[in-house]
């Protein structure tokens, strides 16, 4: 994995674990005053991830929201 990656990774987890609605909001402002038209090109993996997704989300593969925190605050404490 690239360092590229790695730091990506390690945001992506840190939003998803954010609990600060003003970090979040911060966090978007930043990525909104930053966005271009360049387009984004995704690799091989990443087009796989996504396509896994949405084969995931057609057979009802879904975890709740509330699922989800509740399965997060087990594994934060």
């Amino acid at each position: 994995m690239t360092t590229l990656d790695s730091i990506k990774t390690r945001l992506i987890d840190k939003i998803l674990i954010a609990r600060d609605e003003k970090l979040l909001n911060a966090i978007e402002i930043i990525f909104n005053s930053t966005q271009t038209n360049e387009k984004l090109t995704l690799t091989s993996h990443q087009i796989e991830m996504l396509m896994m997704s949405e084969k995931d989300i057609e057979q009802g593969n879904l975890v709740s929201e509330s699922d989800m925190k509740k399965t997060d605050e087990e594994w934060m404490n």
